[in-house]
């Protein structure tokens, strides 16, 4: 499957959208909040995106300002495959709360996300056709920009910060293009932003059906 045809399937994501109906905006937002440490705040981008809906205000993300590099991972259906697992990838932050791609309440608050990929264990197929995921936790609980947790460490910072057994996630993958945009895909809709040399894409509204 190339990049641009996954590009084009609707994948999963965050914060619940009435199908076909609700219009949602991207726009430019300023530095990360102040509750955000210094330490993760030097390592983001200047200038976050804010997405509006219907409702107001959804989000507002800041992605890292530097893709996290390190050697090919092997793994299998991967976009990211450079990225090391638990790898800081940037902020979130839920002014009135959301929902993630499984459609699990997201408490109003600041999240770092993170980098993983969803095991191949037979319990997460048709959710997307890559593996590539971010997985939230608490800006509380998370305090080391650098870590790099392993995959039952960052499993549990995300249930905790769920209140759940199963992890805060969004889904998320290189986009082949290098368009920065902000696009409704069936019911989802997918903001692509650089970082750093990488152009990422990110489902920001919508709940995956699998």
């Amino acid at each position: 499957m190339t990049r641009s045809l996954l590009s084009k399937i609707v994948v999963s994501g965050l914060i619940s959208a009435v199908a076909g109906l609700a219009q949602y905006k991207a726009e430019p937002t300023g530095a990360p909040p102040s509750d955000v440490p210094a330490a993760f705040a030097s390592t983001l981008e200047k200038q976050g995106t804010k997405i509006t809906g219907p409702d107001g205000e959804v989000a507002d993300i800041w992605l890292v300002a530097t893709a996290p590099q390190g050697a090919p991972s092997g793994e299998m259906n991967v976009t990211l495959p450079k990225v090391p697992h638990g790898s800081l990838m940037g902020v979130i932050s839920f002014p009135k709360g959301g929902k993630d791609r499984r459609g699990q309440q997201v408490k109003p608050g600041v999240y770092t996300v993170r980098y993983s990929m969803f095991p191949i264990n037979g319990d997460h197929q048709g959710v997307a056709p890559q593996r590539d995921f971010f997985l939230m936790t608490k800006m509380s609980d998370d305090t080391d920009p650098k870590a790099t947790p392993n995959f039952d460490t960052l499993m549990g910072w995300s249930k905790k910060a769920a209140g759940t057994p199963h992890p805060l996630v969004m889904s998320i993958w290189k986009a082949d293009d290098q368009l920065q945009n902000f696009t409704e895909l069936g019911e989802d809709w997918v903001l692509q932003r650089k970082m750093g040399d990488v152009n990422l894409a990110i489902v920001v509204v919508g709940t995956a059906s699998a």
